[in-house]
């Protein structure tokens, strides 16, 4: 048997079985040319329509136009035309189906199963009617290995699409469905395709966007499932809805669930991998479309942390930088920045740099939006504390990463000359004192904020530098403070407070260190006579107590230059005091004592300074105790 292709209009479809055809079949814009008794003996109707041809013949041929005369001479033999409009699977099922009903041995596959079974139901080619008929063939193949194939029942699902509302009747779409989600609840989430790549197909590892010719760890192990996840992507938005309803619906993993869902995103909807913007041209999709399966995406993302959470936030930053550009629902991007939040400690300052597309935001990013992120971590990780029986101040490690991920951030922002000062101050502040073991990075913030912003006022500048915990500067962040001519000079004065201060202690620490090095040190020296061995350890001993003398000796050096420097201030300051002092002996202390307070923020009573005036780090304290409260 052969198919052989007309000279005339449209393509026709001959059976050269040697005997001439008495039958024409049109499907769609295909004839087929073949015989009854084949045709009848398997399909009922069939079998109907070419007796109630038989019986009341019905074709016109007084309409054949100059140009189908050539067609009517070759068919005018022919007492048989039947028309199947709507046939499932179109000319190239009917052509399977046709080669079945001549007893040509065909071949099923998942791709084809779901076509040849809804013609075997169009055609009514039952088991009652003949046996080891079609229908009963495709059912059995379904059964057997389509279902049993998480792979053939994502290609079956698929070939559904075109054959609905058919498909849908007999259940086709239902089972497969079913089949994936059982066989996904079985599986090991490590073999579903982690981590999920851009969608290029590539397995290189990439430099600035180059392949570099290095595979990457890993690849052989996820080749299948990355396969798996394809024909998953394949799939319309109706059915891939389904599916992972039906997921959810019997509690998978995760890890497998949040795979799906990444890999159908960054196939449909560009920019989400900043590695891959462009999505393939067979799948460009409107504005509208994206922004639904972004709706649809967010949706279904499982609250819980997943095990890879690198790779989970980075994707879900990239939903949250595209949901903005498609200007999603409040909802949509509310879901976004509180999944992210609850794992915020995993994210990277690259990721955190969200720009900023409203026209109402004068800065370049978004920060705002990170405020809020901020805000979520912030709620949850109270709770888990409430919920943890311990000590709540100790200081959680996801806290101190996220301390060091925000100090960064300022430190990115306070560059821009549109961030307002009132901004910059509450996200310094929006972290609890315990998030930072040193103020290292946010010193390093308000230096470059005071840097790109030097028109700000002294006040504003006071305010800003109350973020600070002078207390919890390092020795080379204070020996740079009080250096820098960009602070105020009632922040210089307090860190030169506190520089004097670390350096007492640390002198005080290494004296008592080192008188215990001698008793210590002079213990080896009388076991020396019982055993010749220790030798060795009073001699390392003694290089200790060496090596203690010289940095004790270096602490004295910096303590006396430091005294000196203190000296220096003291002397200043009695100057200031004296000429103050005068003023008021002429009758107009008020005035000037007032304008010199403002100006030096401090008070000429009996110290240097009042180094226990409130700052900003009491009164941030105050507002998360009383933040607190008010959740209780």
């Amino acid at each position: 048997m052969a198919a052989e292709k007309a000279s005339g209009r449209g393509q026709a479809w001959f059976c050269t079985t040697g005997l001439p055809s008495d039958i024409v079949v049109e499907v769609d814009d295909m004839t087929f040319h073949l015989h009854k008794f084949p045709l009848m003996s398997k399909s009922r109707k069939l079998h109907e329509l070419i007796t109630e041809q038989e019986t009341n013949p019905t074709r016109n041929q007084s309409n054949f136009s100059a140009e189908e005369e050539e067609d009517y001479e070759i068919e005018k033999e022919q007492n048989c035309h039947v028309s199947l409009p709507d046939f499932p699977g179109g000319s190239e099922t009917l052509e399977t189906a046709a080669k079945f009903c001549y007893g040509v041995k065909i071949e099923l596959s998942a791709s084809n199963v779901a076509p040849l079974r809804c013609a075997g139901e169009f055609l009514e080619m039952t088991e009652e009617y003949s046996e080891d008929n079609l229908i009963s063939r495709t059912e059995r193949y379904l059964s057997q290995s389509v279902l049993r194939s998480v792979k053939d029942s994502l290609k079956t699902l698929r070939s559904c699409e075109r054959l609905m509302p058919l498909a849908e009747t007999l259940g086709i779409p239902q089972r497969c469905i079913e089949a994936v989600a059982e066989r996904a609840l079985s599986a090991d989430p490590s073999l579903f395709g982690w981590p999920v790549n851009d969608g290029r197909g590539s397995s290189n590892v990439l430099w600035n966007g180059i392949e570099t010719g290095v595979r990457r760890k890993g690849t052989s192990r996820t080749t299948s499932s990355d396969s798996w996840l394809e024909d998953l992507a394949l799939l319309s938005l109706p059915l891939f809805k389904r599916l992972i309803l039906a997921m959810r619906a019997r509690d998978l993993s995760p890890d497998v669930l949040e795979s799906c869902l990444m890999y159908y995103a960054k196939k449909y909807i560009p920019g989400i991998s900043r590695s891959n913007r462009k999505p393939p041209s067979s799948s460009v999709v409107s504005e509208n479309e994206q922004r639904e399966l972004l709706e649809t995406i967010v949706t279904n993302l499982p609250s819980e942390k997943s095990s890879r959470s690198s790779t989970a936030t980075r994707f879900l930053f990239g939903l949250l930088r595209t949901a903005n550009i498609l200007n999603a629902s409040e909802a949509s991007r509310a879901a976004l920045e509180r999944k992210i939040g609850s794992q915020l400690e995993q994210a990277t300052l690259d990721e955190l740099l969200i720009p900023s597309y409203s026209y109402l935001n004068e800065t370049l990013y978004d920060v705002d939006c990170v405020e809020r992120i901020l805000g979520y971590f912030l709620d949850g990780l109270e709770a888990e504390i409430e919920g943890e029986v311990g000590d709540g101040s100790v200081r959680p490690p996801v806290m101190m990463l996220v301390g060091k991920l925000i100090d960064g951030y300022l430190s990115e922002i306070a560059s821009d000359a549109n961030l307002k000062p009132d901004k910059f101050y509450e996200l310094a502040i929006a972290l609890p004192d315990n998030a930072r073991l040193f103020d290292d990075g946010l010193y390093r913030a308000v230096d470059v904020y005071f840097k790109a912003h030097p028109w700000m006022a002294e006040e504003e500048r006071e305010k800003i530098c109350g973020v600070m915990n002078c207390q919890k500067l390092t020795l080379e962040a204070c020996t740079h403070a009080a250096q820098n001519e960009r602070l105020p000079l009632r922040a210089v004065v307090q860190v030169l407070f506190f520089e004097q201060l670390q350096l007492r202690h640390a002198i005080a620490g290494s004296i008592l260190a080192a008188e215990s090095a001698p008793a210590d040190s002079g213990r080896p020296s009388n076991l020396e006579l019982e055993q010749e061995g220790e030798s060795a350890v009073a001699a390392a001993d003694s290089s200790t107590w060496r090596a203690a003398v010289r940095e004790n000796q270096v602490l004295r050096l910096d303590m006396d230059s430091m005294r000196l420097r203190v000296h220096d201030l003291e002397r200043e300051c009695s100057t200031m005091k004296k000429a103050i002092e005068k003023i008021d002996q002429l009758g107009a202390s008020g005035g000037w004592r007032g304008s010199l307070t403002k100006r030096f923020g401090c008070k000429f009573k009996t110290q240097v300074c009042d180094s226990h005036e409130p700052t900003v780090v009491e009164t941030r304290k105050t507002r998360h105790h009383h933040h607190h409260l008010q959740k209780r």
